[in-house]
């Protein structure tokens, strides 16, 4: 089950980081994107183009969320309810009692 969430999870992650690239700069930081023209030969127009895209974005990022806490829960369920410093102490503890000398240095 937490393998096929977290391959759903990273699909959703590789389409949102190119749903992210594929969207037009609002900015003008680097003096880029002050054309208006579509670019998709009148299929769409730019404006409903962005407003696909800002959707798209908003469902996958909204996706990637829940999966997000889906993992976190399925891994938190198989997880034993203790401290690792607890475990440390408990393993080292027994280590030392079974390499402890049996036989009372001689004086």
């Amino acid at each position: 089950m937490e393998t096929i969430v977290l391959a759903i999870h990273l699909l959703i992650a590789l389409a949102l980081v190119a749903v992210v690239l594929l969207q037009r700069s609002e900015g003008g930081g680097l003096g880029m994107g002050g054309s208006g023209g579509g670019g998709m030969g009148g299929f769409m127009t730019g404006r409903a183009t962005a407003d696909l895209l800002t959707r798209t974005t908003a469902i996958l990022a909204a996706s990637f969320m829940a999966t997000s806490v889906v993992l976190a829960i399925l891994a938190d369920s198989g997880a034993d309810q203790g401290s690792i410093l607890d475990q440390l102490q408990r393993n080292s503890g027994s280590e030392s009692e079974e390499q402890a000398p049996s036989v009372p240095l001689a004086e």
